[in-house]
């Protein structure tokens, strides 16, 4: 019972992953949107030109040059200029780190969930009480997000390729390629880059999104608002991604930046860890920066949910005899 908890929400997640990546990337572009970078004098696509991160004196760097703020954007300019720019096929960069990441991260903590549930439900009354389920959901978002950190790391590098300058580009071809050119120029180390943050956020979206949507499930059912179906999957989802998207974004935000930051040889990196991403992005960009995203995460998180509950419902009963 406890494989196939691993099975199903593995291929529920694979499903809900891949149909909503061009969303996710626009997350992740959004998310960066505004950060400090250093910038060629001369940008292939003047709409992406960012200021640059750096402190200090660079006005001896012959191409680099000091960029006001960019203007504020809505995710429907951001996914248009990426159509742009880069091509319809841009909005599914990094959808194999994608597939990889879900393979890894959301089997792991669906399943684990689902473990800790069986373990953890009263077997006389069968209930599983909402504190129990926060805290599985806790427990099991750590324990994927760790499994998961190299495929989270590949993907967000992937997604934001494309708005860097052409020179600075990574252009990975794949997730095994960008793997392994991280582990080949910045260490095996950098594969788990960010993962105290990747940690967290997990644990946060897990235990709010598996926990509501049981919770919410319960409820709905409990006091007959509508019969175990897809409609009731359906509401529950949308209501658990709502709440997801707001516990996580902040510590998304950060996670994104820190992930995606590049290391100049000789040059101290743009943040020395989390709360300093934090601290700069407030004091640069205001609170309101760490709800950068919000629109496109909500508008990917609620459809994300509803297609990983409800795929994951259909498999329950595919899979009920095995």
């Amino acid at each position: 019972m406890g494989f196939k908890g691993f099975v199903e929400g593995g291929i529920a997640s694979i499903v809900a992953g891949a149909s909503t990546h061009p969303l996710d990337l626009i997350k992740v572009r959004m998310q960066l949107h505004g950060e400090p970078t250093l910038t060629p004098s001369i940008n292939p696509n003047p709409s992406l030109i960012f200021r640059p991160a750096m402190p200090g004196n660079i006005s001896a760097v012959h191409s680099i040059h000091l960029m006001d703020p960019p203007p504020r954007v809505g995710p429907v300019s951001i996914g248009v200029n990426i159509v742009r720019s880069e091509g319809v096929a841009a909005l599914f960069s990094g959808v194999s780190a994608t597939i990889l990441r879900q393979t890894l991260y959301s089997a792991t903590r669906m399943g684990l969930y689902e473990v800790l549930k069986q373990k953890w439900t009263d077997p006389q009354t069968g209930n599983f009480t909402l504190p129990k389920k926060i805290a599985a959901g806790l427990v099991a978002g750590g324990v994927g997000a760790a499994v998961g950190n190299p495929a989270d790391v590949a993907m967000v590098r992937m997604q934001a390729d494309g708005r860097l300058p052409i020179s600075e580009r990574r252009n990975y071809k794949s997730v095994v390629d960008a793997i392994s050119q991280m582990s080949k120029s910045e260490g095996v180390a950098s594969l788990w880059r960010g993962s105290a943050l990747t940690v967290n956020r997990a644990m946060i979206v897990t235990a709010s999104q598996l926990a509501s949507y049981d919770q919410i499930k319960e409820t709905i059912l409990k006091k007959g608002l509508m019969n175990d179906g897809i409609g009731t999957h359906v509401a529950a989802s949308f209501a658990a991604g709502f709440v997801a998207a707001v516990a996580s974004n902040p510590v998304d935000v950060i996670k994104t930046r820190v992930m995606n930051m590049r290391f100049e040889s000789g040059a101290a990196p743009p943040y020395s860890g989390a709360l300093d991403c934090a601290v700069k992005t407030v004091r640069a960009e205001g609170v309101m920066a760490l709800y950068k995203g919000f629109i496109p995460t909500i508008s990917r998180q609620g459809p994300f949910t509803v297609v990983l509950f409800v795929t994951l419902e259909q498999i329950r009963k595919v899979l009920k005899d095995f």
